[in-house]
């Protein structure tokens, strides 16, 4: 497994961002660069087994934890205001950058929530990537009527009311050692703040609202059996982006983690061939 490195990185506000490398070894020649933005509750540890294909395959590796998870501070699934985890994305592209060579290539990969932020990075132009890759993407929350309607009402009156996210664990991966271990992970949580609900819920509708007009090379991969999010908000998207630009690919039987999944040989070859034939990334020689 390849060996990873954290190092903080200072927030435009003095928080604190935990960023964590996967590099390849000294005088490889990185291909691209791929940044992972991890979901809700989790952090960027979770993703070291899919750094270590992602090296494998010639591909720098960078994640962070997103604010109030993991490592990195605020209080835990909340948010100070809602362009937060936007700003901070843009700050850690911008160290990111400086790090790279010339003409490299960065890919964003989001999963779940992170989906949904490098997702509407991405639309919004915030800064310069090359590609998008969204696993399990938040587009549709799945939220039942009592959540839509408290939705409706708690940002306003208390945006930083924090309850349990209410995710369906068993659902998560149908691989159980991956669902116990997430379960005893001191760097899990399961916290969602008002004002994180409702970010989430509308950048994933603005997100579908945008697909027809998509501009980013994109991989959609997402789970049929998703029970943490609505495979309904994939298939919205997927049906009016223009197919030039984004491929969709569904893996009907997996629960949310795809990344995961026993049978994740199928979803890393999706990714490796659509990395591969990305025309920004270099060619392996």
């Amino acid at each position: 497994m390849s060996e990873a490195f954290l190092t903080p990185l200072i927030a435009s506000d003095g928080d604190i961002l935990a960023v964590m490398d996967w590099p390849l070894p000294q005088g490889s020649i990185s291909r691209a660069t791929v940044l992972i933005v991890h979901g809700l509750g989790e952090h960027a540890g979770r993703y070291a087994a899919l750094a270590h294909d992602l090296n494998q395959w010639g591909y720098q590796v960078r994640s962070y934890d997103q604010y109030g998870h993991g490592e990195s501070g605020g209080l835990r699934g909340d948010l100070p205001h809602g362009e937060r985890l936007l700003d901070d994305l843009a700050e850690v592209v911008d160290g990111t950058r400086r790090n790279m060579v010339e003409h490299e290539a960065l890919i964003l990969l989001g999963h779940s929530m992170g989906g949904v932020v490098a997702a509407q990075f991405a639309m919004r132009r915030i800064r310069r990537v090359e590609g998008l890759v969204m696993s399990s993407p938040a587009l549709n929350p799945g939220l039942n009527a009592l959540q839509k309607a408290l939705l409706g009402v708690l940002p306003r009156i208390a945006p930083h009311l924090r309850l349990g996210n209410g995710l369906k664990l068993p659902y998560l991966c149908r691989d159980p050692a991956i669902v116990a271990a997430y379960r005893s992970d001191p760097l899990v949580h399961d916290r969602v703040s008002a004002i994180l609900a409702h970010y989430i819920s509308q950048a994933g509708a603005q997100c579908i609202a945008a697909a027809a007009q998509w501009r980013t090379p994109t991989l959609l991969m997402y789970a049929g059996a998703d029970q943490l999010v609505s495979p309904a908000g994939s298939q919205a998207f997927a049906a009016v982006a223009p197919i030039a630009l984004v491929q969709t690919q569904c893996f009907e039987q997996m629960y949310h983690e795809i990344l995961s999944d026993p049978q994740n040989d199928q979803v890393l070859t999706t990714l490796q061939s659509w990395l591969a034939a990305l025309p920004s990334v270099a060619k392996p020689v």
